[in-house]
């Protein structure tokens, strides 16, 4: 079983405004990502929601559907990167299988997939 452990998160500000300065960026109608391609980030991977998306619940369950599209097929992705989703105002009402649609569609756009 694929899991999500606490140390293939980001947490520290840092971290994340340093992908934000460096980091590509990609997007669609659903999310946006960021990504560094450096093995220091060693396949990391940080969730954003913004306030204009609505209040925390709605913020939590918008990165709880980005987390378990990344969790799902990260094993499929490369692991030399570093990356930051950004979640918008469409998954607010998305189902589980339009956020992992976006999701697939963003790494195959960033090359992401393993070869």
């Amino acid at each position: 079983m694929f899991t999500l452990s606490k140390s293939e998160i980001f947490r520290d500000k840092r971290d994340f405004n340093a992908l934000h300065s460096r980091g590509r960026s990609f997007a669609n109608h659903a999310l946006v990502l960021l990504v560094v391609h450096s093995e220091r980030y060693n396949g990391k991977v940080g969730f954003a929601a913004g306030k204009k998306l609505g209040g925390a619940v709605v913020r939590n369950r918008v990165k709880r559907l980005m987390r378990e599209a990344y969790r799902l097929n990260k094993n499929s992705l490369r692991r030399d990167c570093g990356m930051i989703l950004v979640g918008r105002k469409f998954l607010v009402n998305a189902k589980f299988k339009d956020a992992e649609k976006a999701f697939l569609d963003l790494c195959k756009r960033a090359k992401l997939f393993n070869s």
